[in-house]
């Protein structure tokens, strides 16, 4: 028997105002998404002041760049939802305060075209960023930016829209761990260390894990708009028992850091193992409960930030 998915309806925005774009302004620039990039930068920040001097007006550049990425891609990503009708897809108990998107043109806050502005802005100030640490600093840092901008864009975007190919999951944690990681700290030493890039790998599998509990809500209406995350693929339940998976083996390979010559300080990092597990055990009771799921997207969230923040004080202390 054939099935026939009915097109989800485009709700034309409205925009309130002046008062409602700063409002939609600030809602691509979330805080609580932002936390991942800042997580990322905090261990590579540390463990470029364990080898050296910090250059704090480069460091303060480098946050500015990042944040001006994870801001334009929060918004190209908003428009590209829009016009798969995955945003206006999800029912008002579906949303939650982790997921759902950013819901500026669902809401109301700004129009498609204020949106695309707002990106664009956005992305032409990370470019500005890069340009003068590749110029002044780093020439290197050049494919470390053209990588991470790329993923970013490509998230969403056409023609690689990988968080639609089931994709979205892997660059997340190359971005999230490795890339911000190893670029924040090449833009301070002039190289990249092997040591860092390997403490940011669970780092990264911790921020993608993030992502996963909140493709959870999200997965009706993404599955009717075409975006094809892996808990779509997977299907709720087996994707509940893979976030599992995904927790441990991120704390795992923290506890074996050391074992390459690594500073057994970095054991810290572990900070974050019992909320990791509490939101495992939360996600596999309710994989279908999106307001029950809210505890443990919390959860996930500050077991990245309190792996990064132990990391950090690991390097620091070592």
């Amino acid at each position: 028997m054939t099935t026939h998915v009915l097109p989800l309806p485009r709700v034309a925005a409205r925009p309130r105002g002046r008062g409602s774009i700063a409002a939609g302004v600030w809602r691509v620039a979330d805080p609580k998404i932002t936390l991942a990039s800042v997580a990322s930068m905090i261990v590579g920040a540390t463990a470029a002041a364990h080898d050296g001097p910090i250059a704090w007006g480069w460091l303060a550049l480098t946050v500015a760049g990042i944040f001006c990425v994870e801001a334009a891609k929060n918004a190209s990503g908003e428009v590209f939802d829009w016009d798969s009708g995955a945003d206006q897809g999800l029912t008002d108990d579906e949303r939650t305060p982790f997921s759902g998107g950013k819901r500026v043109l669902v809401d109301g806050l700004m129009t498609r075209r204020q949106t695309a502005v707002v990106a664009a802005i956005a992305y032409l100030l990370a470019a500005v960023a890069g340009v003068v640490i590749v110029l002044w600093r780093e020439p290197d840092v050049l494919w470390l930016g053209f990588a991470g901008a790329l993923l970013a864009f490509g998230y969403h975007a056409p023609p690689l829209k990988l968080s639609y190919r089931g994709l979205g999951e892997l660059a997340v944690a190359l971005t999230y761990g490795p890339i911000i990681a190893a670029g924040t700290y090449l833009v301070q030493r002039g190289h990249v260390s092997g040591a860092l890039v390997a403490a940011s790998i669970p780092l990264g599998l911790a921020i993608g894990a993030f992502l996963w509990i909140n493709e959870f809500p999200d997965a009706r209406a993404d599955a009717a708009a075409g975006k094809r995350t892996l808990v779509v693929r997977l299907g709720r339940v087996r994707a509940a028992r893979w976030f599992l998976g995904i927790v441990v083996t991120a704390n795992v390979l923290v506890a074996l850091l050391p074992l390459f010559y690594m500073p057994v300080s970095l054991w810290l990092g572990l900070a974050g193992l019992p909320h990791a597990i509490a939101a495992a055990s939360r996600l596999a009771q309710y994989p279908d409960r999106p307001a029950q799921l809210v505890r443990a997207q919390a959860w996930t969230l500050a077991s990245f930030v309190l792996m990064a923040i132990g990391l950090g004080a690991g390097w620091l202390v070592a």
